[in-house]
């Protein structure tokens, strides 16, 4: 059975990035009826807050994303905090020891650095140099007496290539000489993310793992850890990374660079599926589709490897398009409490219309509301241009018209258009400004019918005085 997984540190709010991978890897176990699992690598108690927990939980549950396994659902594997597998971890630890994989190291942080700094100097790729490899167990044993305490090292095997095919971006080869003994349990006893993480996957049989293409060089590490302890190993995939429009990595800068900031600027949960499933996926299908859709679509074979680059044009599209699709009781929960208590009963369905071919956001339909409904109009100099431009004769006709024919707009314009002899943009321009303080906007029909006939005089009348 495919088992896939997503592991966030609740360190912040998910980004993008990790939305993406997170989507992904539920679009693909649910595609092959497989399990999908939430685990919190929590194991970094300095920086993980309980809060962001909730938040990350939230945030997947408002995009569609419902696991299988993991917090509140759990499952055969629990628990699914790492800061509650500590005795797993410490059991592994102490197999690798035994074997003589792993040792421990008393190096300090400034040693390390100053050793950093010398092989960059010398044009070196920075690397541990191996300084505790070869301690005895009297040495070891000397200066823990003296009240040091060891970080625990992976022994990295010599002259060893590590290959494996990546899901995304084909084989991959690394030289187990170019990456040197790593940390695999810190000097406090914690564990790091490369053991944990590895270890967990292992123990959980996830199958398959598609994270960014950022922990490509984790991989080779991890499988080291797991073919030394002789545990089974599951395929990775490392997604390309999602990038601004000018090329760099996603960021505070570009925008909306996390969930909860687009949750909060209004976007629809559909709109936001179907542009984060097609960042470096590629669907034959152009219309919006559901969540079941978009898994019964999606195929690894389709994941580009270059970068996907965030496209706000191609999200307020799918904006448009989610819009579009709500029911009339759906539309009325996303504009908000305050937008229904103003519209009359009897108006609100053509008002819905109205929007939905409109309006992007809440806040565009409460600006809507507040053209139609609160006669709060204020023309700026472009638009007293417009309406002194077609003079006061103009707007004289406009007022016999809608005595004469009401809200009958196709009566009032082939009326006015015989009076005053005036067509196309003449004649409908200076109409949408007076009526609505704007140049575009939705069918002059529909505002028509939504202000009435009382209104649509008062407003003639306003703009006739200011010409």
């Amino acid at each position: 059975m495919i088992r896939t997984r997503f592991s966030p540190s609740p360190t912040g709010l998910i980004h993008l990035g990790n939305a993406r991978a997170a989507l992904f890897s539920a679009l693909y176990a649910a595609k092959n009826k497989g399990t999908f699992i939430l685990r919190i690598e929590d194991t970094d108690q300095s920086r993980s807050e309980h809060q962001y927990t909730e938040l990350l939980q939230d945030d997947l549950r408002w995009l569609g994303i419902h696991w299988q396994e993991g917090p509140g659902v759990n499952g055969p594997y629990t628990p699914y905090w790492q800061s509650k597998r500590h005795e797993i971890y410490a059991r592994y630890y102490q197999k690798l020891e035994e074997m003589e994989l792993a040792y421990p190291c008393f190096c300090t942080d400034h040693e390390l650095a100053l050793n950093r700094k010398i092989q960059l100097s010398r044009g070196q790729a920075p690397r541990y140099p191996g300084t505790c490899r070869k301690l005895s167990k009297e040495e070891i044993g000397k200066r823990i007496l003296e009240g040091k305490t060891p970080a625990l090292r992976f022994r990295v095997p010599v002259q060893t290539l590590v290959e494996f095919v990546d899901l995304v971006k084909g084989p991959q080869r690394f030289n187990s000489d170019d990456i040197g003994d790593f940390i695999i349990r810190r000097a406090d006893g914690s564990s790091s993310f490369m053991f944990c993480n590895a270890i967990d996957d292992s123990c959980m049989e996830v199958t398959h793992v598609l994270r960014g293409e950022d922990h490509l060089a984790n991989t080779p590490r991890q499988l080291m850890i797991l073919k030394a302890l002789q545990m089974r190993t599951p395929e990775y995939g490392h997604l390309s990374l999602i990038t601004g429009e000018d090329g760099a990595p996603l960021s505070k800068r570009h925008g909306s660079s996390s969930l909860h900031d687009l949750r909060e600027a209004g976007y629809l949960t559909l709109a936001v599926l179907n542009y984060m499933s097609r960042l470096s996926h590629a669907y034959d299908e152009k219309k919006l589709m559901s969540f079941e859709e978009l898994a019964l679509n999606f195929h690894l074979g389709k994941l580009s490897r270059s970068p996907a680059r965030f496209d706000m044009n191609q999200l307020m599209h799918w904006q448009k398009e989610a819009v579009r699709m709500l029911s009339v009781k759906e539309m009325w929960d996303w504009v908000g409490d305050s937008l229904r208590e103003i519209i009359p009963s009897e108006k609100r369905d053509l008002f819905i219309k109205l929007v939905q071919e409109n309006a992007l956001f809440p806040a565009d339909a409460h600006v809507w509301k507040t053209i139609l409904f609160e006669n709060k109009l204020q023309w700026d100099n472009e638009q007293l241009g417009i309406l002194k431009g077609a003079g006061k004769a103009f707007f004289s006709a406009a007022q016999k018209s809608v005595e004469k024919h009401g809200t009958d707009l196709k009566a009032v314009l082939d009326e006015m258009k015989a009076a005053l002899n005036v067509s196309g943009k003449g004649l409908f321009m200076p109409i949408r400004v007076a009526l609505t303080a704007e140049k575009e906007g939705p069918e002059l029909l529909h505002i028509v019918t939504l202000l009435g006939t009382d209104e649509v005089l008062t407003r003639f009348k306003n703009a006739e005085s200011v010409c």
